[in-house]
């Protein structure tokens, strides 16, 4: 019976509503970050930075029978040098983790480990990545799969696609479109609007990630998403509809990323399992 799951970086964008996701539950949950000002006060709220809380971290963070471990310095910004720097930081945490007796750790991982691919990916996709953010994710990956490969752990790396929603606190396309729209903007610069991801709100992610963690039958690279995908132009186009904006997208103002795909989305057959299991469903 889980009795306490440890929340990282619960101050953060995506990690705010795993929180209340799983306050929801019942869960008994602590939440950790340097900052603990967007936090449900309903969790046991601990401010403390991971990466410099000494060897008895696990008890100093009240003995969780599971980490969902989100902390992740400047992740919308995929080229900076934060992300291989701080990336001995996440290794010893973990460590320090299962040296002091956790049983249960989730990883939050991303798209951009992955690279230029296209159609679904599962967990036998090979990753090439093709910026700094995907690297590091890729390498703790590996790392924190190898520390757990002759230990009793639970492990499961939770892998997420396009996430938007609550967008004044991300860094997406649909924050900038915003802030286009409230500063008077009659267009908005865009791509071709032709690439295909899979979207998925935030809040529908907290509530899968919270699934995730509230069972340990199934663990490995686990996709959080809706594996459909949609193109980035249909999205906006929504996004615009659904909000009354006047602002139009100027198509073509600018070239597609290199390093993005022409479509690339989840396969879905292990969250489903994990949903129906609990009984739900996308």
């Amino acid at each position: 019976m889980i009795k306490k799951i440890l929340v990282t970086g619960a101050n953060g964008y995506i990690g705010k509503h795993v929180v209340t996701a799983l306050l929801n539950n019942g869960v008994d949950v602590i939440a950790c970050d340097v900052h603990t000002t967007h936090i449900d006060p309903r969790a046991t709220i601990v401010n403390e930075d991971i990466f410099n809380a000494g060897k008895d971290v696990y008890q100093k963070l009240n003995a969780p029978d599971v980490c969902i471990h989100l902390a992740w310095k400047q992740g919308f910004f995929h080229h900076v040098d934060s992300h291989m720097l701080t990336l001995s930081g996440h290794y010893h945490f973990i460590r320090q983790l299962l040296d002091g007796g956790l049983k249960q750790l989730l990883v939050m991982g991303s798209m951009h480990e992955i690279g230029y691919y296209e159609g679904a990916v599962d967990e036998n996709t090979p990753c090439n990545p093709r910026n700094l953010y995907g690297v590091a994710k890729d390498t703790l990956r590996k790392s924190v799969l190898m520390m757990a490969k002759d230990t009793d752990v639970v492990t499961q790396w939770v892998r997420a696609f396009y996430v938007y929603g609550d967008d004044v606190r991300n860094q997406s396309i649909f924050t900038k479109l915003i802030l286009a729209e409230q500063n008077g903007e009659k267009t908005f610069p865009f791509n071709t609007g032709k690439n295909k991801f899979d979207f998925i709100h935030v809040v529908k992610l907290a509530e899968q990630i919270a699934a995730v963690a509230t069972q340990n039958k199934i663990g490995g690279i686990i996709n959080c998403c809706t594996g459909v995908p949609q193109t980035l132009g249909n999205k906006v186009e929504e996004f615009i509809k659904e909000n009354n904006f006047s602002i139009r997208l100027e198509y073509g103002a600018f070239a597609d990323r290199l390093y993005d795909s022409p479509g690339i989305w989840g396969d879905n057959n292990k969250i489903n399992q994990i949903l129906q299991n609990q009984g739900s469903c996308l």
